[in-house]
């Protein structure tokens, strides 16, 4: 590989992002069916989906897509959520109709978000037929924004006759992305999607903590602050209908198998960031978790933290975020030690609101052992195994379907 060659791959290795909300895999043959309706919404968009034998909108599930950069891909979106479970098609089977609401930025702030969730609420109240009640939820940071939008509607008095609220492994509590790839988003010499997804309004809302490029420290982010703030401002939470909520983590404290403060990933060759190395989270005081290296321009940098937990390794829905950035070192000419592809992504107790992830009692607290009402939700479940975050898993979505109001 020449110098040329080398810096392209170097400044290439950030094109890529972490999915927040479920997606069809890039070789599915599928094709997702055509709407019955498509709608335009204020920096949004819907796509509805009627019900078994109905010929318009009677008994309505509204579902907000997750976390991710640009527009939603509500295509997508379908297939991902008619996957290894069928969970729209049993839906539409059982006489429900199905709107997936995505945003012309996933990225942008969830208070400008919740305004697209708002529209499709009030557009299916004004031409459902009939008098159902509706449930609304989302996947991931719809559910946020759905419980956001329903929030501040209750607040200003607008009747959004939902019944049933509901959020699929959303990050009530927080999200966690290891503060070394956030580090490294930044130390690729370029713009790139990685950095621009971790710089969103959306992430430094749902994240716990974020890595500030521009100061090199690690904080909770005075755009979190605001959201919460503003979530507080319309009563935390919608009041009216019930609240249920799934977590693609354990509920027993049993969290992945990720040890603390090991080889997470390294570039071990001589191209390609090479010597770049990151160290799954351990506790402690300027506890290392990267060692950041390139070539091209040369430069290198140590990323530390203080007080955190084990975050790697807790109960929660796991994401492939080294996985991922392994695979694209490897894609431009790395030599690559993949250790540990899964870290948790977000924890147990952030999906079902129990718990703050600050204290490692907390974050590997058995939740199957809580009594129900130390959670904000009404009901929840966590996963019996350790999926995917937003996995669609036949135990979870078989849970909610039962929750549905007649």
């Amino acid at each position: 590989m020449s110098g040329q060659q080398g810096e392209t791959a170097e400044q290439s290795i950030g094109e890529f992002t972490l999915a927040g909300s479920p997606g069809a895999t890039r070789t599915t043959v599928a094709q997702a069916p055509r709407p019955d309706a498509e709608w335009e919404l204020p920096d949004g968009f819907a796509n509805v989906y009627y019900g078994e034998n109905n010929s318009g909108i009677r008994k309505p599930v509204l579902m907000a897509d997750g976390f991710n950069l640009g527009r939603s891909d509500l295509d997508r979106l379908y297939l991902g959520l008619d996957g290894d479970f069928a969970l729209l098609t049993e839906l539409r089977r059982r006489g429900r109709d199905v709107i997936l609401i995505g945003f012309d930025d996933r990225g942008a702030s969830i208070l400008d978000n919740a305004r697209t969730a708002t529209h499709a609420i009030l557009r299916t109240t004004a031409e459902q037929q009939g008098d159902a009640t509706l449930t609304v939820g989302g996947f991931s940071m719809g559910g946020i924004v759905a419980r956001y939008a329903l929030a501040r509607m209750e607040s200003e008095g607008i009747d959004h006759r939902t019944e049933l609220y509901f959020s699929y492994d959303s990050p009530h509590r927080g999200a966690v992305i290891p503060i070394g790839l956030q580090a490294f988003a930044h130390f690729i010499p370029v713009a790139n999607n990685f950095a621009r997804q971790m710089n969103s309004s959306a992430a430094r809302q749902m994240l716990w903590r974020h890595y500030d490029n521009e100061s090199g420290t690690v904080r909770v982010d005075p755009e979190r602050e605001k959201f919460l703030d503003a979530l507080m401002e319309v009563g935390g939470w919608p009041m009216r209908p019930r609240r249920i909520a799934v977590a693609n983590g354990r509920g027993d404290g049993t969290g992945l198998d990720v040890p603390p403060g090991q080889v997470a990933l390294a570039s071990t060759g001589k191209l390609v960031y090479p010597g770049t190395t990151f160290f799954t989270q351990a506790e402690g005081h300027e506890v290392v978790v990267a060692e950041l290296k390139r070539l091209f321009p040369r430069g290198g940098k140590t990323i530390r933290t203080s007080g955190f937990p084990a975050l790697d390794g807790a109960p929660g829905g796991s994401l492939d975020s080294y996985g991922i950035l392994g695979g694209m070192l490897k894609r431009f000419g790395a030599t690559v030690d993949l250790r540990h592809p899964d870290v948790c992504f977000v924890p147990s107790v952030s999906a079902v609101a129990v718990r703050d992830l600050d204290q490692p009692e907390d974050l590997y607290a058995s939740i199957d052992r809580m009594a129900p009402q130390e959670s904000e939700l009404d009901e929840f479940l966590c996963s019996s195994e350790t999926t995917g975050h937003t996995a669609i898993t036949q135990e979870l979505c078989t849970w909610l379907l039962d929750r549905l109001p007649n």
